[in-house]
């Protein structure tokens, strides 16, 4: 199924002449309106015609997180034409936020790159899509509105929280999907449990859509069977695009990242020197369409590695594994390097743990893993739970290289999450 044909199937070399073009053109743009980026090339001495072929955008610098808020609130901002028609920003809890500027064309282009992902995991006019992420500054859930809108879905804007709206709307309007982060599909889980509700029994779900957190394998297969549905992976973020930069086609082996509007890399964080295909690094994109804010080798923090193989599915551009982590997400305790997301797949692949979890950090280094037990198993019996909680802390142990203290918690003890989760408490000392 194809939103695009001509543009998925692309030839690679097709593909790769259209990214030198684009590629230049961008360059071009930046250096002639951006201020930030005429003065980075001329620190380095980068001259203006610098890119001949893909390679050559090794040379350039890139752009970073800080870069961004430094520049708030205009500072990457494109001048010419008639100017930006939409702002997102982001959060700005740890400082300024990030200003993102969006030219008409450039929500156009992010919403037909939504409906191209949409299209490719099966969905049609016929649809109806329950969109339970924030509206308003944060990019996910107007873009994926918009791109299900061009593909003729019925869309529901519910925003995210209230579980007894969000049930009412998916009985009353059978919703056929829903898009989600994973922490408020797993409560939403927990809520229909507590209220009887069966989803394969009492509503008309087939598929969802789970992104803007880092989750595991585990915890995908746990929403498949808490709703019995299949779920597929979605990649974006607020400064390329939004939802539609990356996502799985209905072989789920990977993300295709569409690579006729971002120019990919994949780097060793440290040296940030390209990494073989198939061995994690950092995601560093480059966007190769964007007007209003066209954004040059953009360090994304996230740790992902590149899929060699073709797709089954057909398509061309090639495929990113799920976000593993993020470089700034990385715990250093006793020191180990420790990613969030690891402690989470060993949690979501153990029979008897419930779908919240919270990993807390105090004194010098001591980290305590505080996880639910699903319903059935808080029963009392306390040599099967012992059991449990030595099974847990010894594969932890043998997953992050530190033993943590594992605390098993009723059903619905800790805080639920109807946004973003908050994963980890850090208290350390300091």
């Amino acid at each position: 199924m194809f939103w695009d044909k001509s543009a998925e199937t692309i030839d690679r070399s097709a593909l790769e002449k259209l990214q030198l073009t684009r590629l230049q053109e961008t360059v071009g743009r930046v250096l002639k309106h951006v201020p930030f980026y005429q003065q980075q090339f001329a620190q380095a001495a980068i001259p203006s015609d610098v890119i001949r072929e893909l390679a050559d955008i090794r040379r350039l610098p890139f752009t970073t997180n800080a870069d961004l808020r430094a520049q708030y609130p205009r500072g990457f901002l494109v001048g010419d034409g008639g100017g930006p028609v939409r702002l997102h920003t982001s959060s700005g809890t740890t400082g300024k936020p990030k200003a993102i500027f969006f030219s008409r064309g450039d929500i156009d282009r992010a919403a037909n790159l939504a409906a191209r992902c949409l299209v490719m995991s099966g969905n049609t006019d016929r649809d109806i899509l329950q969109n339970m992420m924030t509206y308003g500054l944060f990019t996910g859930a107007l873009m994926m509105h918009y791109g299900a809108e061009k593909v003729g879905m019925m869309v529901i804007p519910a925003g995210p929280g209230n579980s007894e709206k969000q049930l009412l709307l998916m009985q009353d309007f059978s919703s056929t999907v829903f898009h989600t982060t994973p922490s408020y599909a797993l409560y939403f889980a927990d809520f229909m449990e507590k209220k009887g509700v069966d989803p394969r029994r009492d509503l008309s779900l087939k598929r969802a859509f789970i992104g803007a957190e880092p989750y595991s394998e585990e915890t995908r297969r746990k929403i498949e069977e808490a709703f019995g549905i299949e779920v597929y992976n979605s990649y974006g973020l607020s400064e390329m695009n939004g939802p539609g930069v990356a996502f799985e086609c209905a072989a789920k082996q990977g993300m295709h990242l569409w690579e006729d509007h971002f120019l990919m890399e994949v780097l060793d964080p440290v040296t940030n020197e390209p990494v073989p295909e198939g061995c994690p690094g950092e995601l560093v994109l480059t966007t190769l369409c964007r007007e209003a804010m066209p954004l040059i080798r953009y360090r994304t923090r996230d740790i992902t590695s590149v899929v060699a193989e073709p797709c089954s599915c057909g398509r061309t551009h090639r495929r990113i594994r799920r976000i593993t982590g993020r470089t700034d997400d990385m715990l250093i305790v006793r020191g180990a390097n420790i990613y969030p997301q690891q402690i989470e797949r060993i949690l979501m692949s153990v029979p008897g743990v419930g779908r919240n979890y919270l990993i807390c950090l105090s004194g010098l280094d001591e980290m305590t893993v505080k996880v639910e037990l699903s319903a059935s198993e808080f029963d009392g019996r306390v040599e099967r739970l012992v059991h449990l909680q030595t099974q847990l802390t010894e594969r932890l142990r043998a997953e992050i290289m530190v033993k943590p203290l594992v605390e098993l918690v009723p059903p619905g003890s800790l805080p639920p999450s109807e946004g973003k989760a908050k994963r980890v408490i850090d208290n350390r000392a300091l």
